[in-house]
């Protein structure tokens, strides 16, 4: 979907897979994700030059047409293609090895996705999954920008504040028993996607991604399963950008 939508050829999926993983792991030293990241960069700077002479309907044509009219600089233009590429791969992709393996681990809810033939109870099905695993996992950086109070603590204009997505998700008080993933709850007040001015871009386009996948995948595949025991499973680091299982083996 992403490489339909910024014009990359598809391909070429796996060098920029490989790449692009590099910038949401922390099992990676320095010099690999600046290597990774100067390889990205230079397949899609070139990618963008020869749209300058080959147009065509994708995001990077438009980047292009914006080097050429010099509202953009090549490296600026690179750079935001860098950003979407990653974010609008990364994140969906490990959201549904993610998501698959929440259900097969709760074949209850598994069973209520599989019987849902609507959008509106698949599209609740999507936020409650979003929120009960909330892929980034890092707390988000901000500097307040007036003296308030939160809980009980006093925040001064210029503190540095982290705050935590998974956290808000698991409020109790937001979601009551937010350990218990439940498909019918109405999640659509959760924070997986940031919040207010700071809100993914791509959210709309990840959610329509996650009901396809959350609403076909299961019902066209009902016996699926995991092909190892849960406890052979590699997840990510703890501190890596995005939660994730480095691979999921199945099998129906």
């Amino acid at each position: 979907m992403i490489c339909a939508l910024l014009g990359v050829p598809y391909e070429d999926h796996d060098f920029f897979q490989e790449h692009a993983s590099f910038a949401t792991r922390s099992d990676k030293t320095a010099e690999q994700q600046q290597t990774a990241n100067a390889a990205l960069g230079g397949y899609l700077a070139r990618l963008i030059q020869k749209k300058t002479e080959e147009p065509a309907e994708d995001v990077l044509s438009d980047f292009a047409a914006r080097v050429k009219d010099g509202d953009l600089t090549l490296p600026e233009a690179t750079l935001l293609a860098m950003i979407l590429l990653i974010a609008g791969h990364e994140t969906s992709a490990t959201m549904i090895t993610l998501g698959t393996a929440l259900l097969l681990e709760n074949p209850e809810q598994l069973a209520r996705l599989q019987q849902i033939d609507n959008t509106t109870d698949a599209a609740g099905a999507v936020e409650e999954i979003l929120r009960y695993l909330t892929v980034a996992q890092f707390g988000q950086r901000r500097i307040a920008r007036e003296d308030f109070e939160f809980e009980g603590v006093d925040i001064k204009a210029g503190d540095g504040i982290v705050v935590p997505l998974p956290a808000g998700n698991w409020d109790p008080d937001a979601f009551p028993e937010p350990e218990k993933l439940d498909l019918t709850r109405k999640a659509t007040h959760h924070h997986a996607f940031g919040w207010g001015i700071h809100q993914c871009l791509g959210q709309q386009l990840a959610r329509i991604e996650l009901q396809v996948v959350y609403g076909t995948l299961y019902r066209r595949i009902p016996t699926l399963r995991l092909a190892v025991d849960r406890e052979e499973l590699t997840f990510r680091p703890a501190d890596s950008l995005a939660a994730g299982i480095a691979a999921l083996p199945v099998t129906w």
